[in-house]
């Protein structure tokens, strides 16, 4: 059983505090009384949350980038304060991370990496680096069961493995589904009853979003007209309006824009018939789970995100052929089709994935488990 010790026993160092990650570090800090020091930038755009409101936050460290490799700045120096377990990114790519590695031996401390670990795409040098680089922590927490099944096939222990999987904010998520119902928000927009797919998170190339508007044209030929609201920023002038135009289809698309108040995405996401994100899914997943959406996404799993794990195929969502039109289109027809008793059942699974993996409460146990051991 976890005993929280003195109130300096956890140092936290992470690249960057992503606004997602606030509620979980906020319980991280009234559980274990941890300390967080959180870099300043990465070398893309991303939402971060505001430091000074996350209790046990130390210090902003400076993210100094040499390609694709970075170090951070300020710390190296912090494996000589008075802390028992460091929690790292696990990202072999921050070189200070190796330094602090080796000092931790010579330490007597205990080190853990919070990562992504093994993708499956590794190639036969990035394999090796990972291998020595995750060998010389404590403990790993891999964010999903398909990475550590990776990771012992290449020998890494798998008793110093734990899956943590992922969440958002899980407790405010919870009660806002208790409040949601049916609404008419999707035939007010678009004057019909079609049924509507949402895409939630930010429009970018890689995401593939053309498929989705090229399914909806041939669901359309085929006598289904279906709707599709995208939720996001388009950050890589993707131009999907366009896109949809030159497909007659631009009056089916809804291009919301951007949007961060849960209770709104939560009346989008529950009257929604499907989740579709084409490219990679990642906590597109579970946001759209918690309010009782299934999701398709496709099924190559190498060049997936982690929470593509609660997508289980049939009941909480579905896999494509990745890059098949076809395919896609199959999956929509098939999650457009449901009856109303069994877009409810849906509803109910999507919730018990949620609450039984995806969510602070779930990581918080791990992370007890983990330093008890």
């Amino acid at each position: 059983m976890y005993m929280k010790e003195d109130k300096n026993n956890i140092c936290l160092i992470t690249n960057i505090g992503t606004h997602y990650r606030l509620p979980i570090f906020t319980k991280m800090a009234e559980e274990f009384s941890c300390s967080f020091f959180l870099g300043d930038k990465l070398d893309t755009e991303i939402k971060t949350f505001e430091y000074s409101n996350l209790p046990g936050f130390k210090k902003e460290l400076t993210n100094i980038f040499f390609h694709n490799f970075y170090w951070q700045s300020g710390s190296v120096k912090l494996i000589f304060l008075p802390y028992k377990y460091y929690i790292l990114d696990g990202e072999p790519y921050c070189l200070s991370s190796w330094i602090i590695l080796l000092l931790a031996k010579l330490c007597g401390k205990e080190t853990i990496a919070w990562t992504h670990g093994w993708y499956g795409r590794e190639s036969v040098i990035k394999k090796v680096i990972k291998k020595v680089f995750y060998k010389l922590h404590s403990r790993l927490l891999i964010y999903s069961d398909y990475a550590i099944r990776l990771m012992e096939d290449v020998g890494i222990p798998s008793e110093k493995m734990f899956c943590i999987a992922n969440s958002l904010d899980s407790y405010k998520e919870k009660g806002i589904r208790d409040t949601l119902q049916v609404t008419d928000i999707y035939q007010q927009h678009f004057h019909n009853e079609s049924p509507t797919i949402i895409y939630c998170g930010r429009i970018q190339k890689r995401k593939k979003l053309e498929i989705l508007i090229d399914c909806i044209e041939q669901l359309k030929a085929e006598g289904h007209r279906v709707n599709v609201i995208m939720v996001g920023e388009d950050v890589d002038n993707v131009n999907i309006e366009a896109y949809a135009e030159e497909h007659r289809v631009g009056g089916q698309v809804w291009m919301y824009g951007p949007c961060y108040d849960d209770n709104i995405l939560a009346e989008l996401f529950y009257n929604a018939s499907v989740c579709v994100s084409p490219g990679n899914v990642g906590l597109t997943a579970i946001h759209s789970l918690s309010f009782g959406c299934p999701v398709i996404t496709h099924g190559d799993f190498p060049y997936q995100m982690p929470e593509f794990e609660a997508i289980k195929p049939g009941v909480t969502g579905d896999f494509y052929e990745r890059g098949s039109i076809t395919d896609l289109k199959n999956k929509i027809k098939k999650w457009i089709t449901i009856s109303a008793p069994e877009r409810e059942k849906t509803r109910m699974e999507a919730f018990k994935e949620i609450d039984t993996k995806w969510n602070i409460d779930y990581q918080i146990n791990i992370l007890k488990k983990v330093l008890s051991e």
